[in-house]
């Protein structure tokens, strides 16, 4: 969900297309069916805002450009060109603007408050929707180095053995947010081999609600176009690490939950940064020291793999000498946190896909995450939709890179190189 100026401008968006793809295609659409209107990406960016050149009232569409528009999406084009009804938009769009739904009942229900309400907070947050993009590029220029000098000023009382995380590249050393201590790391423990980490109910109930905050987080979902999906996700519990050995045991709780609690405390970091504030009330209240962080079995602990995968290359006469590939990307502006920020490929949630007690053990996450970011297959994306495989990742079903790979064992290392607590927002 989002806020649309039109049925057109929505429905385009379910698409997953940008004006230019989608004039693209409506001109192909165009001469595959002998229709003959055409749309460019101009005269589309004017429907599609329902208004013309400087505000002015759209005129008559062209008869031919209204045929065409009706064509592809089976609508007239005054529905088309009539602004969405935003609670219509929130029960029937597909994908993540659907498990919006689900959220607002979700606060509705934590909030005590009755069905809808949390629907028509957010609706009137959404008149002030360019407030939520301007703070998103204010977000975006607080760097990383900020946020850890943040994070070192409110966690100045130390655990015994625990600290930040750091490497040195070279003469310069970097300090990360990560807390960790000796016996997480160099683990050096292939995943799948012997991993013991095994199912059982949640031993604590979810934290506390903030309802302003959780509102004005649905708002900024809806406002910034953010898919947003309530998939189960396993969380921590109890966790032993130490090199050659992993073991613990995960419970499971809902991404909504998650969403709307403790992945409030990064936005509000970044905000305090970007504005010089030192508020930081969601902080106070979830993680106000070392020692709840560490307290991952009576607190909401998600989190999932962070894999930096090298792909070996032979020599290249422009290139040069034989190398390793590794991937990087930047995170859309479309996600729910880190916006802008630059992630290594696999990256994921750990969560399950058809059998909760089968995939609790952190390798297979790894591999889903390999199956969508790095091979493209999207049928195992959670937040593309219902799944419809019962087996997804079946031997039969994998893609041929995949396949190559474990038929090739030798070739595919999957190590836990190392374990940490993300002080960000409490995530393992």
């Amino acid at each position: 969900m989002r806020t649309f100026r039109t049925v057109l401008e929505q429905k385009i968006w379910e698409r997953r297309q940008t004006l230019e793809e989608f004039a693209e295609y409506a001109e192909t659409f165009a001469r595959e069916q002998r229709e003959p209107g055409t749309l460019g990406v101009r005269h589309l960016q004017r429907l599609a805002s329902g208004h013309g050149p400087k505000g002015q009232p759209l005129g008559p569409v062209r008869p031919a450009t209204a045929r065409l528009l009706e064509s592809i999406f089976n609508l007239s084009v005054e529905e088309l060109l009539s602004p969405p009804d935003l609670g219509g938009s929130v029960r029937q769009s597909d994908g993540g603007a659907a498990d919006l739904g689900a959220a607002f009942e979700w606060l509705d229900e934590r909030g005590g408050w009755s069905s809808g309400t949390a629907q028509r907070k957010v609706e009137a947050l959404l008149g002030g929707a360019g407030a939520f993009h301007d703070q998103q590029v204010r977000r975006a220029k607080v760097s990383r180095s900020q946020l850890v000098g943040a994070l070192a000023e409110y966690y100045v009382d130390q655990v015994p053995g625990h600290g930040f995380y750091g490497v040195r590249c070279g003469s310069r050393d970097v300090v990360t947010s990560i807390l960790a201590k000796p016996s997480w790391l160099d683990l050096a423990r292939p995943l799948g081999e012997g991993d013991q980490l095994t199912l059982v109910p949640a031993t604590s109930g979810g934290p506390e609600v903030d309802l302003p905050a959780a509102v004005r987080r649905l708002a900024e979902a809806a406002a910034l176009g953010v898919r947003m999906t309530n998939a189960q996700l396993y969380r921590l519990v109890d966790l032993d690490a130490q090199p050659g050995k992993i073991t613990g045991s995960m419970g499971v709780t809902r991404f909504v939950e998650y969403a709307l609690t403790m992945d409030l405390l990064e936005s509000e970091l970044v905000d305090s940064i970007a504005t010089a504030s030192s508020a930081l009330r969601l902080r106070d209240r979830y993680l106000p020291d070392l020692a709840s962080v560490l307290d991952v079995s009576n607190r909401l602990c998600v989190g999932g793999v962070l894999a930096l995968c090298a792909i070996a290359r032979p020599a290249d006469p422009y290139r040069g000498a034989a190398d390793y590939a590794l991937l990087v990307q930047e995170r859309s502006g479309h996600v729910l946190n880190a916006t802008g920020r630059l992630a290594v490929i696999p990256k994921g949630f750990h969560e399950p896909m058809t059998d909760v007690r089968a995939e609790v053990q952190i390798g297979s996450t790894l591999l889903r995450e390999m199956e969508e970011e790095l091979f493209g297959r999207g049928e195992v994306d959670s937040t593309a939709g219902v799944r419809r495989a019962a087996a997804p990742m079946h031997p039969a079903r994998v893609s041929e890179p995949m396949r190559w790979l474990l038929e090739r064992a030798d070739r595919l290392r999957m190590e836990c190189t190392g374990f940490g607590l993300n002080l960000v927002s409490g995530n393992y």
